[in-house]
C-alpha cells in the first residue's frame, strides 16, 4: 500500500455519497437505530479495515504500529 492518501480519498468520497443513502432507507424503514455519535469516522473506520485485508497481516497490531504511527490519530476522527 504505497499510496495510503489516495485510499482514503476514495473511501471518503464514497461514504460521502453512500451514507445519505442509507439514512435514508433507515427513516423509510421501521428498524431502530442508536443515534450515539462515533469517535471515529465511518470512513476511518472503512480505511482501516480495507488497509488491513490488503496488507495480508494476520493481526491488527502491526498495522497500527507501522501504518497509522506516522499519522496523527486525529485524522480520522470526526
Amino acid at each position: 500500500m504505497n499510496n495510503l492518501d489516495a485510499v482514503v480519498v476514495d473511501i471518503d468520497d464514497f461514504c460521502q455519497t453512500f451514507l445519505p443513502a442509507w439514512k435514508k432507507h433507515f427513516i423509510s424503514s421501521s428498524f431502530k437505530q442508536r443515534n450515539k455519535p462515533f469517535r471515529l469516522s465511518v470512513s476511518g473506520v472503512m480505511t482501516i479495515v480495507i488497509v488491513f485485508h490488503q496488507s495480508g497481516i494476520k493481526t491488527s497490531k502491526p498495522i497500527t504500529s507501522t501504518l497509522f504511527a506516522a499519522d496523527s490519530p486525529t485524522n480520522f476522527l470526526n
